[in-house]
């Protein structure tokens, strides 16, 4: 009799699904990332490269998708990012070039970059 975890039980590559899927209840739609990943080969960051594709062309993030805003207390620049290296990067850049305050929000947190 075969053991509960020998090979034959596992499944093989071909049969397992592991496409990301992404889903906006706002668009009432639900898509898998098969493009972004064998069309763009964006790989790992095919999540990433469709919520921002998303909010490109509909000006809202897919469901589960909260980015980084970074402003500019003092002009009008400021950017949205996915993770928060890019986001705080941005905002330490800005303050140093412009010597003006950035705010760094994420979900209900904030917090301020002070130019150096």
């Amino acid at each position: 009799m075969p053991e509960p975890n020998d090979d034959h039980d596992a499944p093989r590559p071909a049969d397992v699904d592991d496409t990301p899927t992404i889903h906006c209840t706002r668009c009432d739609r639900r898509w898998d990332l098969d493009y972004e990943l064998d069309e763009l080969n964006v790989g790992n960051q095919s999540f990433e490269q469709f919520a921002l594709d998303h909010h490109r062309h509909t000006g809202h993030f897919p469901d589960d998708v909260t980015p980084w805003v970074v402003s500019c207390r003092r002009c009008p620049d400021g950017e949205q990012f996915l993770s928060e290296r890019p986001a705080r990067r941005w905002a330490e850049t800005h303050a140093r070039h412009t010597s003006h305050a950035v705010t760094v929000e994420y979900g209900d947190e904030q917090s301020v970059v002070d130019p150096q």
